[in-house]
């Protein structure tokens, strides 16, 4: 009933079929296939290296993007992060009764 290797079937009617096979286990769950890993393997905490790389990214991103940018642009993205937090800081106050 499935189709290819483990796919769920995308009518409605076969899929209630097959969901009501894999809970009674009728037919094994299918297993979430695992990435193939080539080259070198990232390091075993997947989250710390993540993280890294995607600060690594961010870093350069700002400096690329500020040699890009006039003064005018810088300073209107400024103004605008400005405002973003004193409507930030205003909206944290308690109304006073």
């Amino acid at each position: 009933m499935t189709i290819g290797k483990g796919k769920r079937p995308r009518d409605p009617n076969q899929l209630a079929a097959w969901t009501v096979a894999v809970s009674t286990g009728q037919i094994p769950a299918p297993e979430p296939e695992l990435p193939k890993v080539t080259g070198n393997a990232p390091p075993a905490n997947i989250s710390e290296y993540m993280s890294a790389i995607g600060r690594k990214g961010g870093q350069i991103g700002g400096k690329r993007r500020l040699k890009t940018m006039t003064k005018a642009e810088r300073s209107k993205v400024a103004a605008k992060a400005a405002k973003a937090r004193w409507k930030k800081a205003k909206s944290r106050q308690a109304p006073r009764p």
